[in-house]
């Protein structure tokens, strides 16, 4: 009964976001692949994407490696905690990201991520 109790607890899904920076320098085909590639780990690890947006290439607020431009790409996902630590190991061996974060969301910033793809959709609509 206890084994049971602790195991629910431990493999619960918790709501991540992160978001991270590709060099400039590369073409479209090539960001695509990086978006897949931080995709297929995700999947890998047992994460349900939840929504993934590509903010496109915009200038970054300060030079990184002499760059002032990177590609913005935001996703969403469902995971637990532990993956949070290889999706970072992954971005670190990657030269082509400049940076990354990666959050964890709580129910109010759960509701505020869907009340924002709402309104998205409804502007491109």
């Amino acid at each position: 009964m206890h084994l049971e109790i602790i195991n629910k607890f431990i493999n619960i899904m918790n709501n991540y976001e992160t978001v991270f920076i590709l060099t400039p320098v590369l073409s479209d085909v090539q960001v695509e692949e990086a978006v897949q590639k931080i995709e297929g780990l995700l999947k890998e690890k047992g994460c349900e994407i939840v929504a993934k947006e590509n903010w496109g290439l915009k200038k970054l607020a300060y030079p990184i490696q002499l760059k002032k431009n990177g590609f913005y790409t935001l996703i969403e996902f469902k995971g637990e905690g532990t993956v949070v630590a290889d999706l970072e190991t992954a971005y670190k061996r990657d030269e082509r990201v400049l940076r990354y974060l990666t959050t964890k969301l709580d129910k109010h910033a759960v509701e505020y991520a869907v009340t924002r793809r709402t309104k998205l959709k409804a502007n491109k609509a």
